[in-house]
């Protein structure tokens, strides 16, 4: 922050020359190149159960607005990932049956150049965010009863595509792609069967640089933490809905500790113990059960092997579990989690995650924790 002052003629004159040239040596390298985009979508829905079938005869069409920042070694993990593009979409869709109505989803997405030439290149995107569905399942109402995919008002969204943009002129390019848009509530609200888009896309790509130039910057030497061991102590919170005609939702909590190894620049692998109290189990089971005096312990304990993909303080977190306790027997015997870590700190993190059973969305976990 610069602080303007009043100096004498000669001596101000000096100092702020001074400041000037101190904050261009201090000033952090320069934040790389804007890429703006507006894409139209074509899509169909999976009919990926029966339940959703009736569902899936519209084609649903939709606009995408979209601004990227092009990393440029500006950080260290920039050029252990060959320079991505971080970016930020807006994406509608109309689809075109009043049981669905439209959608409108906010998202944060990472993209992946596999060839890049100076007029031409292809990508690999991945995204994720929160979309908005006006029109919910509704039992009371005779159209929107039939709305077996979406069954709450936010639902979260992950996305898959890719593509190729080939340039008309210096900064401009068309962008040409094929790609995937899901849509769930994980479980908070019933029926909760998620909608599937496989799309087409054609759009326009502004470049405020092209080709792309990297700062020259030395090489970034190794993380210092590489090959040494952690502990992690997390608890999350989450809650869920059971069944449709129940409109309550129950707390689900875990407490996880988790032993982990920075292996190299990008990745961590982790092993860890935990345990799960959830309530909607307890409520599941009186619903079906001829009698209350005796009840199925539904906590549950399991065991997983894991992997942390590194973009500096920010981890995709993918695990594969299998219960040691389970005595209720509500799911399959293993369960998957996908999600997103941040370290806040070098020894707090938080994250969000997806616990999944068969792919079967079970939970959204709200996890904070601590490196021991």
């Amino acid at each position: 922050m610069r602080n303007w002052c009043i100096y004498g003629l000669a001596g101000g004159l000096l100092l702020v020359a001074a400041g000037r040239a101190g904050a261009q040596q201090l000033a952090p390298p320069p934040a790389g190149p804007l890429v703006v985009g507006a894409t139209g979508l074509g899509s169909f829905i999976i009919p990926h159960t029966p339940s959703v079938r009736h569902l899936a005869v519209s084609h649903p069409t939709g606009i995408e607005l979209n601004v990227q920042r092009q990393t440029n070694g500006r950080a260290p993990w920039h050029a252990w990932y060959r320079y991505p593009k971080v970016g930020l979409a807006f994406t509608y869709y109309d689809y075109h049956n009043p049981a669905l109505g439209r959608s409108y989803a906010l998202g944060l997405y990472l993209n992946k150049s596999f060839w890049r030439s100076r007029h031409a290149e292809l990508n690999f995107r991945i995204g994720t965010g929160v979309g908005y569905f006006p029109v919910r399942f509704d039992q009371a109402d005779t159209i929107r009863h039939k709305n077996t995919i979406v069954s709450s008002h936010l639902n979260a969204t992950i996305q898959a595509r890719l593509e190729y943009d080939v340039a008309l002129s210096e900064h401009l390019g068309l962008l040409l792609g094929l790609g995937l848009n899901h849509y769930s509530n994980g479980a908070t609200t019933k029926p909760n069967f998620g909608i599937n888009l496989p799309t087409v896309l054609v759009g326009l790509n502004f470049h405020q640089q092209r080709p792309f130039r990297p700062l020259d910057q030395p090489p970034t030497t190794e993380p210092a933490d590489i090959g040494q061991n952690f502990l992690n102590l997390s608890t999350s919170v989450g809650a869920k809905q059971w069944s449709p005609t129940d409109d309550r939702r129950y707390l689900v909590n875990s407490v996880t500790l988790a032993a982990g190894r920075r292996i190299n620049r990008k990745s961590n692998l982790v092993v860890g113990l935990e345990g799960f109290y959830d309530r909607s189990l307890n409520a599941q089971q009186r619903d079906s059960a001829r009698t209350t005096d005796h009840l199925t312990d539904v906590k549950k304990a399991g065991a997983y092997v894991g992997h942390e993909l590194l973009f500096g303080r920010l981890a995709f977190v993918s695990h594969l579990g299998m219960y040691l306790y389970n005595p209720y027997k509500s799911n399959k015997f293993y369960y998957e989690r996908l999600g997103l870590k941040y370290q806040f700190t070098p020894r707090v993190f938080g994250g969000v995650d997806l616990k999944v059973h068969r792919g079967a969305a079970d939970v959204i976990e709200w996890r904070l924790g601590v490196r021991l």
